[in-house]
């Protein structure tokens, strides 16, 4: 073990738990609470589809930047310092936030909540496992995608109806979430684990390792659960224009509510992936996944309600299998020496391919519409989701 880790804990302590749990959730929280504004913002600051597709996925450059560039430093210098450095970020964006908004500012504010849910995602996850004994690796795994997920389903959530309850829809949520990320700092600071011994700061780019013993598992699983980020994305970044424009239903309540199903989803198939062997989650999942780009694609051609709220419960379950899964074959496979970094290159990859398809939407939506470029998004992310489970059915296959 490195000896800047902390020993896992045998009887592991609740309050260290607690605390690191809250933290990341909190942290998440940041990262999906201006999902619901979006058309606010949008009509404030003339903001085209395409600006706000880019707003939304540029915090992904915040993320995997910090993947890229810290993706080993709480394998280096402990998980403690890493925590309180991301929950404190995420506490700077809600600040910037709070300031008002222009696009510099804006797209500012996300990259440092994408730094801070980058250091957060690789080692939140690496710490929780890292509390729980080795036989409850599987519960532990569980509570780091709910902490991670359910942060970003709580924020959306909570922007929304902030946003339509609050008379300052553009100040209300992020004040809040500032005081939720003070808590979370006196938490990490009261409770989280110091490393036994202090290593040394590099900071410098590195190329993420991943051990040869579960590179293909790793290349399906960030492949898969990286197809539910996708479609998540583009559900995220779309949601509050396409129900303010499309269908003129203006209820940032709703455009809210329909996220938070597609993250609260992923919570809920956290807890069925537990009850099934992850070669069996992994193509379930996929199968869930082109059934969910179907129903999105049926909501966009048609310009109706119910389709969308049936694709972001399946997306969000069937994300939550692959996903659940993927942290199952890869960061809970490697000792604790590797798991910060396995972590760390499990997310950067998830994140890539929710930033990605996200601009191209916006990219296309310039060119052709909003819908038909979520069309076109949709048949190409099902194609994916169906190559990708055919392939892990196959490599069960030949396993057995």
């Amino acid at each position: 073990m490195s000896p800047t880790t902390a020993e896992p804990a045998r009887g592991p302590s609740r309050r260290a738990i607690t605390a690191t749990a809250f933290a990341f959730l909190v942290t998440m929280m940041g990262t999906t609470l201006p999902t619901p504004l979006y058309s606010i913002y949008s009509a404030e600051l003339a903001f085209s589809p395409l600006t706000v597709t880019v707003l939304f996925a540029v915090y992904a450059v915040g993320v995997v930047g910090a993947l890229s560039l810290f993706g080993r430093l709480s394998d280096d210098v402990g998980r403690r310092p890493v925590l309180l450095v991301a929950a404190g970020l995420a506490l700077l964006s809600a600040a910037l936030f709070l300031l008002p908004p222009s696009l510099p500012l804006l797209v500012v504010a996300r990259v440092i909540s994408g730094l801070g849910a980058g250091l957060m995602s690789g080692t939140g996850t690496a710490t929780v496992i890292d509390l729980f004994p080795a036989e409850k690796k599987a519960a532990a795994g569980t509570l780091a995608v709910a902490a991670n997920t359910g942060g970003l389903a709580l924020g959306t959530l909570l922007a929304g109806v902030l946003a339509s309850a609050a008379p300052s829809p553009l100040t209300t949520p992020y004040a809040v979430h500032l005081v939720l990320c003070v808590v979370a700092l006196v938490g990490l600071l009261a409770w989280a684990p110091a490393p036994a011994h202090l290593g040394r700061l590099r900071v410098q780019p590195r190329r993420l390792r991943v051990p040869a013993s579960i590179r293909g598992a790793f290349a399906r699983a960030v492949l898969a659960a990286g197809t539910g980020f996708a479609v998540t994305g583009v559900l995220t970044a779309v949601t509050a224009l396409f129900l303010a424009r499309e269908l003129h239903l203006e209820s940032h309540a709703l455009a809210g509510s329909v996220v938070f199903l597609a993250f609260a989803g992923m919570a809920v198939g956290q807890l069925v992936a537990r009850r099934m062997r992850p070669r069996v989650a992994l193509p379930v999942g996929c199968a869930g996944l082109v059934l969910a780009s179907a129903a999105l694609a049926t909501a966009l051609a048609g310009a109706t309600l119910v389709p969308l709220i049936v694709a972001a419960t399946v997306l969000g379950v069937s994300g939550g299998l692959c996903l659940n899964a993927g942290i199952a074959t890869t960061v809970e496979q490697v000792p604790p020496t590797q798991r910060g970094e396995v972590s760390s290159s499990f997310f950067a990859g998830l994140y890539l391919m929710l930033a990605v398809p996200a601009i191209g939407v916006g990219l296309l939506t310039s060119v052709v519409g909003l819908r038909e470029a979520g069309l076109v998004f949709a048949a190409v992310v099902a194609a994916l989701a169906a190559a990708v489970g055919t392939v892990e059915v196959v490599s069960a296959r030949r396993a057995d």
